[in-house]
């Protein structure tokens, strides 16, 4: 059983993780405020940790999203709005240190990469020997998976495999597809992105029209980098892929004008497209984690 972290910018999960079988057990969950200072931030984690029943002296995997310095376990966050002040922190001294079980080495790898090894090892994409994963929450997560290892160059990869770094219109990808720019397109200081979605739903237009333009600008932008690299499936996870339901549409019908169409999800999978959001336990991250920290 493989002590494992997922550090989210909402949330921090802790949970012990059986490769066997990619069973989760032992989960714990708090939430997390990613404006907080530096000291609030890891105490959250550093209690969720704790709460784990681990053997002192395990090696523990650590999902966290970029920018980071994932060989040193250095925090490289700024002006990306999550975890600004944790610009520059040694968060692996921190957590080596500061955990009640005192781990013997932790492992650090960025959260989208965890979640498409996960995904591609017990997932919705086993199988498929060429995959790309993107998680949708405050930014744009990314990984390209080829024969079960993440690429971050090649045909069809963007820079450093990271989609936030690429453009829509001249202007950063985020700046279209994001939390803040979804809330800044609707204009409501007291919506929420499940807000917006739920109103969707109720059939205001408003609100559907601004998340199938945001889903369908992403589409357009990825559709030629899938096909580029070679995709056979794209898997969406992220607090957004709640929503699937709005997501999908928006977004195949922007893969189809890129160039990339998603095709019948029943046919051989060595032949098709196939579009799917993540498995719906949410546990790919942490199953990714604790294979980086196996390796």
């Amino acid at each position: 059983m493989i002590p494992v972290l997922e550090i989210g910018g909402t949330h921090v999960t802790a949970a012990l993780v059986d490769l066997r079988d990619g069973r989760v057990t032992s989960r714990t969950r708090e939430p997390l405020d990613a404006d907080g200072t530096a000291e609030d931030i890891l105490d959250v984690v550093r209690c969720c940790a704790d709460g784990l029943s681990a053997p002192p002296g395990a090696r523990w995997g650590v999902a966290v999203p970029g920018p980071f310095d994932y060989a040193r376990g250095v925090a490289l966050f700024k002006d990306v709005g999550k975890f600004d002040a944790l610009y520059g922190t040694d968060v692996r001294a921190a957590l080596l240190h500061g955990l009640r079980q005192r781990p013997g080495d932790l492992v650090f790898l960025n959260d989208a990469h965890a979640f498409l090894t996960g995904e591609w090892s017990a997932g919705t994409v086993r199988g498929h020997r060429r995959a790309v994963g993107i998680t949708l929450g405050t930014g744009v997560g990314s990984a390209f998976l080829a024969d079960g290892r993440i690429r971050d160059h090649g045909p069809g990869i963007p820079p450093e495999g990271r989609m936030d770094l690429t453009e829509i219109d001249g202007r950063p990808l985020e700046d279209t597809v994001s939390r803040r720019a979804i809330l800044a397109r609707y204009g409501d200081p007291a919506a929420d992105v499940h807000d917006i979605a739920g109103r969707a739903r109720a059939g205001e237009g408003r609100a559907r029209r601004v998340l199938d333009e945001v889903f369908t600008a992403l589409g357009v932008v990825l559709g030629p980098r899938m096909v580029d690299f070679g995709a056979t499936a794209l898997v969406v996870g992220g607090s957004m892929a709640r929503s699937w339901d709005l997501v999908a549409p928006a977004l195949s019908t922007g893969l189809a004008t890129g160039g990339w169409a998603p095709e019948d999800p029943c046919a051989d999978a060595r032949r098709i497209r196939a579009l799917k959001p993540a498995g719906p336990a949410g546990d790919a991250a942490l199953v990714g984690a604790a294979h980086a920290a196996a390796a």
